[in-house]
């Protein structure tokens, strides 16, 4: 219809060879474009079959049923495994294990904070003793639980829909989808990448991880890059702790890497890093090549500063030395903390009035009841990131509860303060300091409000921009 409307167009006193000319044009150039769209969105739908079809895919929902945690807000949560398999092109890295069940040598929880401000890489040891709950294999069959297992064995029992309903179960937070990639897979992805900078205290003699590496800065990548992150006895103390450590530093760096080559932002660099990482993964049956490429262009604002990456707060498994198991209260803080995190703060209830005095006018002591250590200090770096003015940072007796108590004069400083708390109520103290607030601590402590502190600092956490020679 549009060919016809130009072609019978009124020209005027123009000769009747140009008005042929001019429909010849305007109806080559429609033609051509429609030639392209429909080009373009035949490559863009081969290449999405070509991504799609490298992707085997898992029913979460099915195989873990409805009993699951609730989601509490927008923030997104992506569970990381790494596979041992020795299958298909696995095999040459231990031809002695070709026939046991694959474990996961690596099991880390993405958590995406709502808006893609910032985001926390969760890693779990391996040597970790859990519970593991019932889990359902491919064959129909259950597992029977157990009261206490080590993580890794979780995959074993049942593939990755058992490492999540063991994670779940333990942290109360919902895994919104997984991606499980073997050491192919890995090798894939950081080829794509260009390789990735490590940083090495000394030079790297490891025959069993097959990585031979000279010290100092340099680029890996292939067999080397896989190396460096597998190696347990060329590098550090031995230990899968220590190995956790330079694996965090490596994802740093991949992550750096990718944020600063503009790969997130650029869709050409993005299909080949997918292309790349998709031919050996396997993940949820929701986590398709664009909901992939959605997660990846909403970070492409994400500075590498903001994302982190810690291990879950651990501490000594009494009935075995060798074994870790989660430090309470600590890790049920932790955790808590990563289900409520929120984009924007609370907004006062109907009718409560803003406090009169702002926090900078706020002298706060931070008394730790809990017993766990370094805890009053990660609670004093987040009141003071929101302007209050810690005095003191010190140890009490053991609390039953978190409380707020303060002197003589300074009630409005008080409530300043637990309007930023959940739950914890304002009371005065018999002889206490003049104009002076206390953060009593308590093992129902709760997350400071606010953007800036929603999932707080953990002791010997490490930033994607950070610095790759620190601690490998």
């Amino acid at each position: 219809m549009y060919m016809e409307y130009v072609d019978d167009a009124d020209y005027g006193d123009e000769p009747e060879p140009a008005r042929r000319r001019s429909w010849r044009i305007l109806g080559w150039v429609s033609i051509g474009l429609s030639v392209v769209m429909v080009a373009t969105s035949l490559t863009a739908y081969a290449a999405y079959r070509k991504l799609n079809g490298n992707i085997s895919h898992e029913n979460v929902d099915a195989a873990i049923g409805p009993n699951r945690p609730k989601k509490l807000n927008r923030s997104l949560n992506i569970l990381m495994l790494g596979s041992d398999t020795r299958a298909g092109a696995n095999a040459s890295y231990g031809r002695s294990m070709k026939n046991e069940p694959a474990r996961a040598d690596t099991t880390i929880l993405l958590h995406l904070s709502p808006g893609g401000n910032q985001a926390i890489g969760i890693s779990f040891p391996r040597d970790l003793m859990v519970p593991i709950p019932a889990c359902r294999r491919k064959d129909g069959t259950r597992s029977a639980p157990q009261s206490a297992g080590m993580i890794n064995s979780a995959f074993s029992i049942a593939g990755a829909t058992c490492t999540i309903a063991t994670i779940e179960a333990m942290t109360n937070v919902k895994i919104d989808h997984f991606a499980q990639v073997d050491f192919a897979g890995f090798k894939g992805i950081i080829n794509a990448l260009g390789g990735v900078k490590v940083c090495l205290p000394k030079d790297v003699n490891d025959p069993q991880a097959h990585l031979h590496l000279k010290k100092g800065i340099q680029v890996v990548k292939g067999e080397d890059a896989l190396g460096f992150v597998r190696s347990r006895h060329g590098m550090g103390d031995g230990s899968d702790l220590s190995r956790i450590k330079r694996q965090q530093l490596f994802l740093g760096s991949v992550a750096k890497t990718a944020m600063s080559g503009g790969v997130l932002g650029n869709p050409a660099k993005l299909y080949a890093l997918l292309n790349a990482g998709t031919k050996t993964l396997t993940t949820d049956d929701g986590l398709s090549p664009s909901v992939m490429m959605q997660i990846a262009q909403s970070m492409q604002g994400m500075s590498a500063g903001k994302l982190r990456f810690v291990t879950a707060p651990w501490t000594a498994y009494a009935p075995d030395p060798n074994r870790v198991a989660l430090a309470q209260p600590a890790a049920g803080q932790f955790f808590n903390m990563v289900r409520n995190d929120k984009d924007i703060q609370e907004p006062p209830k109907a009718g409560a009035s803003a406090p009169k005095v702002p926090p900078s006018q706020v002298r706060v002591r931070v008394l730790n009841g809990t017993g766990v250590h370094g805890l009053a200090q990660r609670y004093a770096d987040q009141l003071t990131a929101q302007g209050f003015k810690v005095i003191q940072v010190a140890s009490t007796t053991p609390q039953t509860t978190t409380r707020v108590l303060y002197g003589t004069g300074a009630d409005q400083q008080a409530a300043t303060l637990t309007g930023v708390l959940s739950g914890v109520t304002a009371a005065p103290r018999q002889g206490g300091t003049p104009g002076v607030v206390d953060l009593v601590i308590g093992p129902n402590a709760g997350p400071v409000k606010g953007k800036s502190a929603s999932i707080p600092k953990l002791q010997g956490e490490i930033r994607a921009d950070g610095n790759i020679c620190k601690a490998t």
